[in-house]
């Protein structure tokens, strides 16, 4: 029986989700549902119980399905981290949420996704300063991943540091996969427009 690496499956799920590839995120959802339920592992089974649910925009289920999962595996920060923005997707307890994120942190330390969720959220919340920590320390775990640069970005443009932002943009830009063809337009778009807002020089390798 072929052994499944779930830390990578969770990954790869985390990035289909975040890039909106809906029909890759269903399929590893599955995959990591079916390989759970053959090992008996019930934390990794409401997991992806939980990712299915999410995808079909049941979060109230999907909050269920990963309150088991953190029964069965309190060590599960990504469990935590997902609590958390299905909270949020219900428009519920600002508090619990961040409670979700810390406790995510707490957990499971080097788990970069619940510090850049948690920094998303701080600057959705218009906690833009506090956000900027939480964005770095994701970066010092992940340092190419792109959607945290932007997101920075983003955090720089309401803080109205505009120098700041475009270099975010910029390295967002550099480690953007490939095929995300669309984001790349979106992204070169609003840097070349604050670029002119600004009067700044285009970065290099920006065109």
């Amino acid at each position: 029986m072929q052994t499944i690496d779930f830390s990578k499956l969770r990954r790869d799920l985390d990035d289909a989700i975040t890039y909106a590839d809906f029909e890759t995120a269903r399929q590893l959802s599955e995959e990591g549902l079916v390989s759970a339920q053959r090992q008996e592992l019930l934390g990794e089974i409401m997991y992806f119980r939980a990712q299915r649910e999410i995808l079909n925009e049941d979060y109230e289920e999907a909050i269920n399905c990963l309150s088991l999962a953190i029964k069965y595996n309190p060590r599960d920060g990504a469990a935590y981290n997902d609590r958390a923005l299905c909270i949020i997707e219900l428009g519920g307890n600002e508090s619990q949420a961040l409670a979700d994120f810390d406790k995510g942190v707490e957990v499971e330390a080097g788990y970069a996704s619940v510090y850049h969720n948690k920094g998303w959220y701080l600057n959705k919340l218009g906690r833009h300063q506090e956000a900027i920590p939480y964005f770095e320390k994701t970066l010092e775990l992940e340092p190419g991943r792109a959607v945290t640069y932007e997101n920075l970005a983003d955090t720089y443009l309401n803080l109205g540091e505009k120098q700041k932002a475009i270099e975010a943009f910029q390295a967002a830009l550099q480690y953007l996969k490939p095929c995300y063809v669309e984001i790349k337009d979106q992204l070169e778009t609003r840097m070349k427009m604050l670029i002119v807002e600004k009067g700044a020089r285009y970065p290099k390798g920006t065109g």
